[in-house]
């Protein structure tokens, strides 16, 4: 076997792993699940794990890392999607409550097991989510100081936008009434009224 052989099958345990851990934080939680658990799931044997991650904490990082730094740059690709600002916060906001439906598995561990990583990992991941919501509340003070938008509190603004997103994650399953483009849609209008805007429309044809 060759050593390009040898990294490949590394990485689809390493991979295999961080995919069990998923379902295992889901259904248990992680202070419920144990390395066994994890390691059962993934097919491989218990001391696998601390051949390709450190701990269970490291697995957890590891997913919470990977799901902050794909919101951040979910966000700014939306953000970098179109000029005015009301347009932008639509394509932000659906394609952020989007994601939060389809991955709600993944999203649900990444923002409510916080508690369980280390303090050095808790700042790392602190920072990400800080990061994503500068974004936010720089789209909504542009929006204010270009009069598309009316808001005295783009701190609280952003807060509450993001959190109505996150929430998703708690509360969507599949196959409920709602597809994640249906939230996404209402979601949308729902952040224009939260900051004080309106969709944008193309000039009406003049009449003859």
């Amino acid at each position: 076997m060759t050593d390009t052989e040898d990294r490949s099958r590394a990485d689809q345990t390493r991979a295999r792993l961080l995919d069990a851990a998923v379902v295992a934080f889901a259904e248990r939680g992680f202070h419920g699940s144990t390395t066994r658990d994890i390691t059962s799931i993934a097919g491989v044997s218990t001391g696998a794990i601390y051949v390709y991650h450190r701990s269970k904490e490291e697995l957890l990082y590891q997913i919470s890392r990977t799901g902050h730094l794909d919101t951040l740059e979910r966000v700014r690709t939306a953000i970098a999607s179109a000029q005015d600002p009301a347009d932008q916060l639509i394509a932000l906001m659906r394609e952020f409550t989007i994601h939060h439906a389809r991955a709600h598995t993944v999203a649900r561990i990444v923002n409510y097991e916080l508690a369980a990583l280390s303090p050095e990992h808790q700042q790392e991941i602190k920072e990400t989510r800080r990061a994503i919501e500068a974004e936010v509340r720089s789209l909504i003070e542009r929006g204010v100081a270009t009069g598309v938008f009316e808001n005295s509190n783009s701190q609280m603004a952003a807060t509450a936008l993001l959190s109505l997103g996150i929430d998703i994650a708690r509360w969507y399953h599949d196959g409920g009434s709602w597809s994640p483009e249906d939230i996404g849609d209402y979601y949308a209008e729902l952040a224009l009224r939260i900051v004080g805007g309106r969709r944008s429309r193309p000039p009406e044809p003049a009449r003859s």
